[in-house]
Parts: C-alpha cells; structure tokens; sequence
C-alpha cells in the first residue's frame, strides 16, 4: 500500500516548468495565425477589388479629345450634345413606326446641335484628318496633328466596317470633295446638290412622304439622294428630314406585311417597291453600322428584299404585279433595274436573303438575253423603247452587270461601247431623258478612263446649268418614262447624277474598263 500510494502521490506531482522566450511570452503564436488570417483577408479582398468591380466603363466621346479632327476635330464638346441629340428624351418628339414595340425619339433641333453634318464623326476620331493627333488611326483621314489622340485614318472606322468602302467614302467631307475634284466635278456640283437636298427637305410632307402620288418610290428617291451624300438621320441639317422619310417607309412596310406601296392594283408598283427597298437597304446600312435605332427597319427591310427574291418571274426578270409566271405576264428590263438595285443595297446589310445568289444570275441572264448585237440593251427583248432608235436602257443592262461583279464580260465591254458612241443630253429636248442619264452616269463612272471623260463632259453642266435658284430642276422636254413634270423624281435623280463623283455602287470590277476591249 506505501508503494502505491508513494506511486500515486508522484504521478500528481507537477513536472518543473520550462523558461519562456520572448516571442513566446508575447503571444507569437496566436500573433502569427491572426497575421496569415488577415493576409488572406486581405487577398480575397484585393482580387474582389480589381475582378469583380470592375471600373465603371468611359464614356468615349465620338470623336475623342486630340485626334481624329480634320475640319470637325476641334468640335470635342459638340460630341457630348449629339449623343445626347439622339437619346430619347421626355423634352424630345416622338416619332414611330405604327405597331413597333418602341418608339424612336428625334430631338428638336435647337442651337445646341452641333457641328456634325454627318456620319463621318461617328466613328471614334479616325475618318477626318487629324487635330492635334499624331497617332494611328482607325477611320479613313489623312490628317496628323500635334496632340496625342488619334490622327492618322488609314481604315474603316470600328463602326463602319461592314459598310463597303464605297459607302463608306461619302461620309468624310475631305473624301468627297477629293474624289469629286479628282473625277471631273467642280464646287459648283457639291453646291447644287446641297441646294437640291435643301428643296426636298423644304418640300416633305408632315408624314415624312414625298410626292402627291406613288409616294412610296418618291420619298425612296428622296432618301436615296440623302444617302448619297451620306446624310443620315443625326446629321444636322438633314437628320430630322431624313428620319422621318425612314419611318413613313417602315410605317408602310408594317401596315403591308412588307410590302412597300398604297396601291396594290396598278403595274406601277413594281417599280415603288424595288425603289423604296433600295432605301430601306441603304437606311439599314448605315443605322445598323451607325448605332441609330430605328424600331422594325430591319425587320421590314429583310421582308421587302426576301419579297423581291421570291417573286422574281420564272424567266428570270421581275413582272407588273410581281407575277412570277405565264407568258402573259410583262417584264422588262427597266423593272429588273430597280430590283437588282434594291437587292444589291440589301446585300450590304446584315441581313441573309434566301436564294439570293440564284435570283441574281437569273436576273443577269435576263439582261443577257435583252441585249442587240449593237451593244445596246432593249426594253423587253432586244429591241429598243416603242419606235425610239436609242436603245435608252443600255446603262441599266449594264449598271446592274457592274454592280453585281459581272464589270470585265462582253456585255459590260459592249454596251459601253454602245453609249459613247450613241448617248445624247441636251437639257429641253427630246435627248433629255434624266431616267436613261441617271444610269448611264453610273455606268460610265463605273467604267471610268476615256468613257467617263466623254460622259462627265456630256452631262455635267447640263444639269447644273438647268437648276433652278430654289434648288429644284426645270422639266425637260422628254424624259422617256413620263414623269417628266413630277418634280420631287426629276430633282432626286439629278442630284443623284451630281453625287456619281462619290457615290459608287459596289461593282467589284477589279479595275476600269478601256474604251475599244
């Protein structure tokens, strides 16, 4: 029992204490757990701080401080006003395609405005030249600066990519008037085209149409002779005008299933559909690409370029009524014009058209087939307008072959041949037929060399010549289609004439025809 309870007694005793260091007796190792605890804190913190706040996103002027000026670099300020010119407002009028699920606000127009007359100072400092900018650039200038924005344009502009080059190249004012001196035009035909663009935006009704009838290709044209020059709904003088024609032609899509005319029982709407298609598709180019909303456009400009698509005549031309079969349906080559332009104008959305390709070469093979072993291009086979010996429509068969990248083949090569040895325009008589002019002038800058010098020498100052002081053109005498005396087509399609020194189709021809291959 002793032994056990001197055994007991030794297992109670305490063991002797040890000495403590003097990180110990400061608590070192908590201290060290409560550090690593607030490093890692402080990581989480840090990685939460820099990847899930992000930094609230700049808001980039269009045209950023320092660079991409040109003539409009120093208008910095003004950008802050033209976007909020195109942001709906409780203060701003409302205008809207009937049926959209949104509306679309257009900014009264006051003295705040701005400087910026067109797309060209959309596209982030690189289309002008350069003020104060001696960096690359993105848009199409030439300028270089001082500063250290963005100077150089030596490309499309991020928000014109897509829009093909030739599109592209009427929204900088330095390009235009470049291209307009370098291709045989003066100032006095930038000069008459603003003037025209000045009457039709005096004359559009409250609607937004133009004309007293067949106002779906009127106001069309209209539109065409604002895009022409690149005037778009933000422009400054024309942005109000040019909205409002869009949204009359978008309403009427919406009201016809897209389909773009009033009046569904004469031949006559044929022609107002393809007309007001070519501008909804130049209209859906340049929003899309620009960023301006239009609510429905692009829905009612892929039904009106499918519509044309899937009623093309089984012979390969477009009919009165859009029928597409029987013989005894009429077609002809001045109705397949207007199609194969408003398609082309479609292609350059972004938009996907089905059996858009095969509908073109049926189209291009019907032009073939109207063509003369002259060169010339009939009305409905191979035979010229009535008992007219001009074969008048030789610039459409041949426009449309070089726009649809058909500019090297004997038919391109003929029928120019056939117009410079053949055309005529004397403004007031009988050879002034503005509707074979507006095609011919497009063909021969097409082909450009020795044909557009003989062409531009031809036609230019008869137009200008035959202006009036109000900005509208007088009548000629004869004008092939009889519609010499409306007013609101004959002026859309001399300006159109006026703006061929800049405004190019895309022909994809590789290089410009000589005269004699």
């Amino acid at each position: 029992m002793e032994n056990y309870d001197n055994e007991e007694n030794e297992s109670f005793v305490p063991a002797e204490r040890k000495k403590l260091g003097w990180w110990a007796k400061l608590g070192g190792g908590s201290l060290l757990i409560a550090a690593l605890f607030h490093i890692i804190l402080l990581v989480i913190g840090g990685f939460w701080v820099f990847q899930i706040i992000k930094e609230p996103e700049k808001k980039v002027d269009f045209m950023p401080p320092g660079g991409g000026g040109g003539e409009r670099g120093a208008e910095h300020q003004v950008q802050q006003k033209k976007r909020a010119q195109i942001t709906p407002t409780t203060n701003s009028k409302r205008v809207f395609a009937e049926g959209a699920s949104s509306s679309y606000a257009i900014p009264e127009q006051g003295d705040n405005f701005g400087e910026m007359s067109t797309l060209s100072s959309l596209s982030g400092g690189g289309m002008s030249g350069g003020l104060g900018g001696s960096g690359t650039g993105s848009g199409f200038g030439k300028g270089a600066g001082n500063g250290g924005g963005v100077g150089l344009g030596g490309g499309a502009g991020k928000l014109f990519g897509l829009i093909p080059e030739n599109m592209r190249k009427r929204c900088s004012k330095e390009d235009r008037l470049a291209r307009l001196t370098e291709n045989g035009g003066t100032p006095a035909c930038e000069e008459a085209v603003l003037n025209g663009l000045r009457w039709l935006k005096a004359n559009q009704a409250a609607d937004g149409s133009w004309g007293n009838s067949n106002k779906a290709a009127m106001t069309g044209f209209a539109l065409l002779a604002y895009f022409g020059h690149c005037e778009t709904p933000v422009s400054q003088e024309f942005g109000d005008s040019c909205m409002k024609g869009i949204v009359y032609l978008v309403n009427l899509g919406m009201k016809n299933n897209g389909r773009m005319s009033a009046n569904f029982t004469g031949n006559g709407w044929v022609y107002e559909h393809a007309i007001a298609t070519y501008a909804l598709g130049e209209a859906a180019t340049f929003c899309g690409e620009g960023k301006i909303e239009i609510p429905n456009l692009m829905d009612i400009t892929e039904k009106a370029g499918q519509f044309i698509i899937d009623n093309q005549h089984e012979n390969g031309g477009w009919a009165y009524l859009y029928k597409t079969k029987g013989a005894g349906a009429h077609t002809d080559v001045s109705i397949v014009g207007w199609q194969m332009q408003a398609l082309k104008a479609c292609s350059h959305t972004r938009i996907k058209y089905k059996g858009l390709n095969s509908c073109i070469n049926q189209g291009l093979k019907y032009l073939s087939n109207c063509q003369n072993e002259n060169g010339g291009f009939g009305y409905s086979n191979n035979k010229p307008l009535k008992d007219n010996k001009y074969f008048a429509l030789t610039g459409v068969g041949v426009l449309c072959h070089q726009m649809w990248g058909k500019a090297s083949t004997s038919e391109v090569r003929n029928g120019l041949k056939y117009i410079m040895e053949n055309t005529k325009l004397d403004f007031g008589t009988e050879n002034s037929d503005l509707y074979c002019h507006y095609y011919e002038s497009q063909a021969m800058m097409q082909a450009g060399g020795e044909y557009w010098k003989f062409y531009n020498d031809l036609y230019r100052d008869q137009i200008l010549n035959n202006q009036n002081a109000d900005g509208s053109w007088k009548s000629p005498k004869f004008d092939g289609h009889g519609l010499g005396g409306n007013v609101v087509y004959r002026n859309a399609l001399c300006i159109l004439m006026l703006e061929v020194y800049y405004r190019f189709l895309n022909s994809d021809s590789g290089g410009r025809a000589k005269p004699g291959i």
